[in-house]
């Protein structure tokens, strides 16, 4: 391992080695930004962010190495419908696995990640069904319901 890859982003560093990929100042920054606020964050929540260590790293270089990391699997891209892509790490740990509840009226992001046993088998028999009847090997899967949180709900926004 490098000696300037913080203990934390090993297992990101290991899989740039693994796969031929460069692990450069910027991606490095990105993922340990993107670790440390948690949630969905955008271009520029993460350009700021970034930008208070390391001044020199642009926003086209951050955009640029977000795409990057979406499409080498690092990072999810979600579209809340606020014109806006949003940022988060993607982990393969099925028990970081959460889907979202998304509020139309504030906007508001809710990580919904306490599933009981009949989601899970529901969502694994979805899984199944649209394997066989596509011959399509499924590897990952975004959930998102919309509606109204409470606050919005309450305040009588449900028109």
């Amino acid at each position: 391992m490098r000696r300037d890859c913080p203990k934390k982003l090993e297992k990101y560093y290991n899989c740039f080695c693994e796969n031929g990929l460069r692990f450069t100042t910027p991606r490095k920054v990105i993922l340990e930004v993107l670790q440390e606020l948690t949630g969905h964050r955008t271009v520029e929540e993460i350009y700021f962010e970034v930008h208070k260590a390391y001044p020199q790293i642009g926003l086209t270089t951050i955009y640029r190495n977000l795409e990057l990391l979406y499409s080498w699997g690092f990072v999810d891209r979600f579209e809340f419908g606020e014109g806006k892509s949003r940022y988060e790490l993607r982990s393969n740990d099925e028990e970081d696995h959460h889907h979202h509840l998304v509020c139309e009226n504030c906007k508001k992001i809710v990580d919904y990640s306490d599933f009981v046993k009949e989601e899970v088998q529901l969502m694994e028999k979805i899984k199944q069904e649209l394997q066989t009847k596509y011959d399509f090997r499924i590897t990952n899967h975004k959930v998102e319901f919309r509606g109204l949180c409470p606050e919005c709900k309450s305040a009588g926004q449900n028109q």
